[in-house]
């Protein structure tokens, strides 16, 4: 394994969770495990961590079944067991429910809010203050592209989010680290790869809007900095004023 990807790894976390003061002494986070390399160089970062800093949190790892033939929900049971991870596993017909006759239009939408509903749940069912999700730069990235191009509005997720009046805030200490780094770093440390079991997986919006990105990516190696800093470089003077419809196009 590179031990210099590790290093990077582990300073990027460090630097967002910094950055947007996502962890602190005696938090409870549940780290939402889906099986793929970013929940789980997620899950190994934040447990790193706690052997360098001078804080202590506790993690609780939790796994959301979603239904589907196939589910790796054992095998990633086994894999938290070796790690020494403590794991919640939730079975649900969510994936089932999202692909049914009723629902073909969108799938991903309701399948994506009921698990996240189910994880507020969880969190709270175990005492956790934090939701650690493995949403990455790039995630962020094409978040704000699909707001744009299927809601008309220009937002994102964004790294330290409170829901409830406080009581729970969903942290994404990746948010500093992009796809093309997680990869490399989780084929070095030999991560297993646990196959998504959701027929939809390569169809979705999400997913055209990735082929588009990584097209514009090839092109020039900085417009993906330059997209991500914009994001925090808003220049409102410059933006369309909100007394402006978009029903005046017509």
């Amino acid at each position: 394994m590179s031990l210099d990807r590790g290093k990077a790894v582990l300073r990027a976390v460090g630097r967002a969770i910094h950055h947007y003061e996502m962890i602190s002494e005696g938090d409870r986070v549940a780290v939402g495990l889906s099986g793929g390399k970013d929940s789980l160089t997620l899950m190994w970062a934040l447990q790193e961590r706690l052997s360098r800093i001078p804080i202590h949190y506790s993690l609780f790892a939790i796994y959301i079944d979603l239904g589907f033939e196939g589910d790796p929900a054992g095998l990633i049971a086994d894999y938290c067991k070796k790690m020494g991870y403590g794991l919640t596993v939730e079975h649900t017909d969510y994936g089932r429910r999202g692909h049914s006759e009723k629902n073909r239009e969108n799938p991903c939408f309701l399948c994506s809010r009921l698990r996240r509903k189910r994880l507020f749940e969880l969190a709270h069912e175990l005492g956790c203050n934090k939701l650690a999700l493995g949403h990455n730069m790039d995630d962020i990235i094409e978040t704000l592209f699909l707001n744009m191009f299927y809601s008309g509005e220009i937002s994102t997720m964004v790294p330290n989010q409170p829901f409830f009046k406080g009581k729970l805030t969903v942290i994404r200490p990746l948010a500093f680290l992009d796809e093309s780094k997680i990869n490399r770093f989780a084929e070095d440390y030999g991560f297993p790869e646990f196959k998504n079991p959701c027929p939809t997986a390569m169809l979705s919006k999400r997913y055209e809007i990735k082929k588009m990105l990584n097209s514009l990516y090839k092109t020039n190696k900085k417009i993906k900095g330059n997209i991500f800093r914009a994001m925090s470089h808003v220049k409102p003077d410059y933006l369309l004023s909100t007394s402006w419809k978009p029903n005046q196009l017509n």
